[in-house]
């Protein structure tokens, strides 16, 4: 007599497993590419018919669109959030420097760029890559506006600083995929160094990394991003400007 016990196969939600569908197509999309994210290859990573993700994405258009929304807004919320706890806007902008260096951001830095060139021939990516856009140009603005709020920065212009600083961030993450050792300081600090300029902070206010800011890298295994090198990847919001 047999004693094994078949496996009851627990049935998800839509929302659950739509979700899911989501969240798969993001991780391939930072590892391998929006080219690679198909209905067949998620199909193949959830271990299920494609038949089951066409029904949620008749098309892999769709599925692009949503894979690379889902990735972009993960990096906004992680580098931006916008319920910001204790801290001061100096230090959040700091935090923003901090944690968009390195080579941890290099992947997201790629996916900005990819989503650019593949927007030109897929509308519905176009649109996701200008809402995108649209959400870090808000939420840098909405930091600056409180840190002017606050006496801390200074500009006539919060919503122009911001894509000024966003400019230079994506200009630099365009190189994501090119050695960028042999930069000079005031190349690797050049995101740092207008941001400074035009909120008339002092020179090296916005190098240090906050407390804060260390210990959720050290949490996400980015640990070893150096402050003083940062903004070398930039994080491909604007990179099409």
């Amino acid at each position: 007599m047999s004693s094994s016990v078949q496996r009851k196969r627990i049935r998800k939600s839509p929302e659950a497993r739509r979700a899911e569908i989501v969240e798969s197509a993001a991780r391939v999309a930072l590892t391998e590419g929006l080219e690679c994210v198909t209905l067949r290859r998620i199909a193949e990573e959830l271990d299920v018919r494609p038949g089951l993700i066409s029904h949620y994405f008749p098309s892999a258009e769709e599925l692009v669109a949503e894979a690379f929304a889902t990735a972009a807004t993960g990096e906004l919320d992680a580098l931006l959030p916008a319920d910001r706890g204790d801290g001061t806007p100096t230090e959040y902008l700091a935090r923003y420097f901090a944690l968009s260096a390195g080579e941890a951001y290099d992947d997201i830095s790629r996916l900005w760029i990819n989503a650019r060139h593949l927007s030109r021939y897929r509308p519905l990516l176009r649109d996701r890559v200008a809402e995108q856009e649209l959400a870090s140009d808000d939420r840098l603005e909405g930091l600056i506006r409180d840190g002017v709020a606050r006496g801390e920065f200074r500009t006539d212009d919060p919503r122009a600083t911001a894509i000024q600083i966003l400019v230079v961030l994506d200009g630099l993450g365009a190189h994501a995929n090119t050695d960028r050792s042999n930069r000079p300081e005031a190349v690797t600090r050049m995101a740092l160094t207008t941001a400074e300029r035009e909120l008339a902070l002092p020179s090296g206010t916005l190098d240090a990394k906050p407390p804060a800011a260390a210990a959720e890298s050290d949490a996400d295994g980015d640990g070893e991003a150096d402050a003083g090198r940062a903004t070398d990847t930039g994080t491909g919001t604007h990179a099409g400007a």
